[in-house]
């Protein structure tokens, strides 16, 4: 007898039969397993759940907690956060150094003032820590293609302050104005032989800490809702390095300096102050703050002019002014302008020069949160 070979119909139904089953066999598996694995939840910063973590992330959330009440509380009749972790910020900035010269001898006046160098780029900040990007777009303004470097740091909370700033000027200038007393002429002189830098270091402590906020009024992380002033005090350790050399202009176009500087002017110092200041924010409407800060630093002077290596003490003499209106809209949108003025006095018995760096900042931007 011939076996009999199974039909092709036949053989299709049972291979359906067992992919069933296997497939059968494979959901209820993974319907069994998805009913003992625990639900997964979404990561949470919030402190109480970072606490949860363990004992040394419980350990710092609890430090973290006494600093925050400890250097950064307000009374909240005056002072308040605006409820948000996070910003993201538009900032324009553009600054100019001003440099005016008098000399002793016959009262003779010299005025510099250099070309605005303006920036702009964002800014992400979560909580105290910023990153950003900001681009030269001075040439696109009829200005140079090559910055002068500038570089600002602060840190602020309830009880002190800290600023670190640093600029420098090698590009070039102009002689806005020069003469002896009575005839003092206007000029626009281009001066390339200019190459200077200053910085600054200063800690400072705010005695109305619970009513004032300078982060408030300049740097958009409180919002003053009360109007209220403030003394403060603190030190400032600065210095400034000069070096002027009109050699290079023509004969008719040069200023006139004691001859034994030789067309060259050069100063070189470090500066030991002591600063004291009062701020005001004033919240003339809901949302609206104007904030006024000004503050002379005296101190010991060391350093030189015009006489290399031969290093003298002297009286030291600087100031700060600031202001600006900001706006909060919602407590999410904000808007402000600022502007600072630090000038620097350097003098000895032939000459005295103020140096000056202004500055006007315009900003806008949104708070949020990501969790």
């Amino acid at each position: 007898m011939k076996a009999r070979l199974p039909n092709k119909a036949s053989t299709t139904r049972n291979a359906s039969a067992v992919i069933r089953s296997r497939l059968t066999a494979l959901l209820v598996f993974l319907t069994v397993a998805a009913c003992a694995v625990p639900r997964a939840e979404a990561i949470s910063f919030n402190l109480d759940s970072i606490a949860e973590w363990g004992k040394f992330p419980r350990f710092c959330v609890g430090v973290y907690r006494w600093g925050d009440k400890f250097f950064n509380s307000y009374d909240s009749t005056y002072v308040q956060g605006s409820g948000y972790r996070w910003n993201v910020k538009m900032k324009g900035d553009s600054w100019i150094d001003v440099y005016d010269f008098k000399f002793a001898t016959d009262g003779y006046r010299m005025a510099m003032l250099s070309r605005p160098s303006t920036t702009a780029g964002f800014h992400l900040t979560y909580m105290a820590v910023s990153v950003g990007y900001d681009m030269n777009i001075s040439k696109y303004f009829g200005g140079t293609a090559e910055a002068r470097k500038r570089f600002n740091f602060q840190f602020n909370c309830s009880l002190f302050a800290a600023d670190y700033s640093f600029v420098t000027n090698n590009i070039g200038t102009t002689i806005v104005r020069m003469g002896p007393p009575g005839d003092v002429r206007h000029t626009r002189i281009n001066f390339k032989g200019i190459d200077t830098n200053s910085w600054s270091v200063a800690l400072y402590y705010f005695f109305n800490h619970k009513h004032y906020s300078q982060g408030a009024a300049f740097y958009y992380s409180k919002i003053q809702t009360k109007s209220s002033g403030t003394l403060y005090a603190g030190l400032q350790f600065s210095g400034q390095q000069f070096n002027f050399n009109f050699s290079k202009l023509e004969e008719d176009l040069r200023p006139r300096l004691p001859n034994h500087w030789d067309n060259h002017y050069s100063v070189k110092n470090k500066n030991y102050g002591l600063k004291l200041g009062y701020a005001y924010n004033w919240v003339f409407h809901r949302g609206w703050t104007m904030g006024v800060s000004v503050a002379p630093i005296a101190g010991l002077r060391k350093g030189y002019i015009n006489l290399p290596g031969e290093n003298e003490d002297s009286f030291f003499l600087s100031g700060q002014m600031r202001a600006s209106l900001v706006y909060n809209l919602n407590r999410r949108w904000f808007f402000g302008i600022v502007g600072r003025v630090n000038s620097d006095l350097i003098y000895d018995k032939e000459h005295t020069l103020i140096a000056s760096d202004i500055s006007v900042e315009v900003s806008a931007g949104f708070r949020f949160d990501l969790w």
